[in-house]
């Protein structure tokens, strides 16, 4: 579990980082205010927001700082529910059904704890992602969160996102299983076959789940905005009705190009980092 945890936080930290100026495209497109690409990624006119705007860099740190030990969990909790077959109280065995399932439910399972410890840097991310941002700091960003809108505003969208990131994360694994055992029926280390199972893995879960992102985006940039019905909105069902009522049925669909080219790169980066350390630490171990 050491070594999983380990490769685990490697890959989270590589996968957040390389797609971090994507990602931030796709937070400017989802909120509300901003209605085509171009806008979402030009500099804004006035002199104080420039300085903070143009920069798709911005809040990469909370990613950095959140990932590695939430990614260390999510994968350590993955591998040991995959692995491990449940018990009855007579000590019987239960084999899951199938392989498929088994993947599924191990990616469920994981995700819980790996959204628990990521949410509040994710919400810090989204905040200094947007173009009208103009905290300093990740630092200053969170205390100013806390002061003006207490600690629930770093969970106000944690249903949301586990009800987005469970299904994202159980057809994540389970399309990565399915495709890597069909490229590869030996399941031995092959940087190919990890990193095309890892993109088209990202690709289907993130089709899935956009409209789920774009509702927990609402949520957890609501502080934000200067639009009162949006920083009103208390829920899941407070952020989908004023999405629907803006923009229909398009409207759970913004940002849908970025997220698609933030996660398809991001997963398969994150599952060729992960395999690749993996397969180092258990090699690295039995040559010692």
């Amino acid at each position: 579990m050491t070594q999983n945890a380990i490769a685990g936080a490697l890959a989270g930290i590589g996968e957040h980082s390389i797609m971090y100026p994507v990602d931030s495209i796709r937070t400017r497109m989802q909120v509300l205010s901003v209605p085509k690409l171009t806008t979402a990624i030009k500099d804004t006119s006035t002199k104080q927001l420039k300085k903070y705007s143009g920069n798709l860099w911005r809040g990469v740190y909370s990613v950095i700082i959140g990932a590695g030990p939430a990614h260390a969990v999510h994968f350590a909790t993955y591998e040991f529910s995959y692995n491990t077959k449940l018990q009855l109280p007579n000590k019987n065995t239960i084999e899951l059904p199938s392989h498929l399932i088994a993947s599924a439910a191990a990616g469920a399972i994981a995700t819980f704890s790996h959204d628990f410890l990521m949410t509040p840097f994710d919400v810090l991310k989204q905040r200094m992602q947007l173009q009208d941002s103009t905290y300093r700091s990740v630092r200053d960003c969170a205390k100013k969160v806390y002061m003006s809108e207490g600690l629930k505003a770093f969970y106000i969208s944690f249903p949301t996102t586990l009800s987005m990131s469970i299904p994202f994360q159980s057809v994540q694994f389970a399309t990565y299983e399915y495709c890597r055992s069909k490229m590869s029926h030996s399941g031995e280390y092959s940087p190919e076959i990890h990193m095309v199972a890892g993109a088209i893995a990202g690709t289907v879960a993130s089709s899935i789940t956009t409209p789920l992102d774009v509702i927990k985006t609402l949520l957890q940039t609501r502080g934000s905005s200067t639009d009162l019905t949006i920083r009103s909105a208390k829920g899941f069902r407070d952020a989908a009705r004023i999405i629907y009522g803006r923009y229909g049925i398009p409207g759970f669909f913004r940002g849908y190009r970025p997220r698609i080219l933030t996660n398809m790169p991001s997963t398969a980066i994150s599952w060729s980092v992960y395999e690749y350390f993996k397969w180092f630490l258990v090699s690295d171990k039995s040559n010692h």
